[in-house]
């Protein structure tokens, strides 16, 4: 048997932390002197310590532990919980690897010291033939399934001159999630519609635009710059806002090149 203080230096465990784990049930001494309250571990139990630091390490909360522990020579159950933790970890990943992009280009726009000032103009954009897509998808980020449905053309799409690739946020409200978009491409010529993709002329709309280039990072400042001046004018906004891409992620990777113009339908 061995002394708590002897468990500690060979499990690499401190003693504060074996008597937690005691308390909450995870790991409790062989034996406990009912005089002096002394705490003692049989040998084979270090082999439990190293699977309970080994499982820490992989990030499972100590409740999970407790369950894990009840079933670990069990290979099946076993591997449920290591292959939940996996997904976690991996989603945890991405969102991450998301974060360190924006802090990324924060960090960026800092060193190279850009303008931080949007310039807001007022501009009618015409009357105008467009193939347009229009459906809820599960989140704003998923608009990319709306345009991949306009291969469902066979013949092949004339772009109009100049081809103003869009997209309309059609919901009254920022939604988390089954968010309704329309996504439109003017077009020159007649086409037959398909099941997902709609022909029509969409009206002439006046607007304050705002033309940013640059990563889409940038959205939610231009955002409120153009409110901001929509406000400040006098002006209402009467229709549900969309953005235009002229240059996008199908001409080039770099996000550096991307220039997106925010339009805000106005009275």
């Amino acid at each position: 048997m061995l002394k708590i203080g002897d468990f500690s230096k060979l499990s690499r465990v401190s003693i504060r932390m074996l008597r937690h784990y005691d308390d909450i049930g995870l790991l409790k001494p062989a034996d406990t002197d009912a005089f002096t309250g002394y705490r003692y571990y049989r040998e084979d139990q270090l082999l439990i310590m190293g699977r309970i630091t080994a499982l820490k390490d992989m990030g499972f909360a100590l409740a999970d532990i407790i369950r894990i522990l009840e079933i670990y020579d069990d290979r099946d159950q076993l591997d449920a919980f290591l292959s939940v933790r996996e997904e976690e970890l991996s989603k945890l990943s991405k969102e991450t690897e998301y974060r360190l992009m924006l802090l990324e280009t924060a960090r960026k726009r800092l060193r190279e010291e850009q303008n931080m000032n949007y310039d807001v103009t007022i501009r009618t954009i015409p009357e105008r033939y467009a193939a347009t897509v229009q459906m809820v998808v599960p989140h704003y980020e998923d608009e990319g399934m709306l345009w991949h449905m306009m291969t469902e053309i066979q013949t092949p799409l004339i772009p109009a001159e100049p081809c103003l690739a869009a997209a309309t946020f059609l919901d009254k409200e920022y939604k988390e999630e089954n968010v309704e978009i329309m996504v439109s491409m003017t077009v020159k010529g007649t086409y037959e519609d398909t099941e997902h993709v709609k022909f029509k002329t969409l009206p002439s709309v006046k607007v304050a635009s705002c033309v940013i280039k640059g990563s889409y990072a940038q959205m939610g400042d231009a955002t409120a710059a153009v409110a901001a001046w929509i406000s400040d004018n006098g002006c209402h906004v009467n229709g549900p806002m969309f953005n235009i891409y002229h240059v996008s992620p199908n001409e080039t990777q770099n996000p550096d090149e991307y220039v997106t113009e925010l339009c805000f339908p106005i009275e």
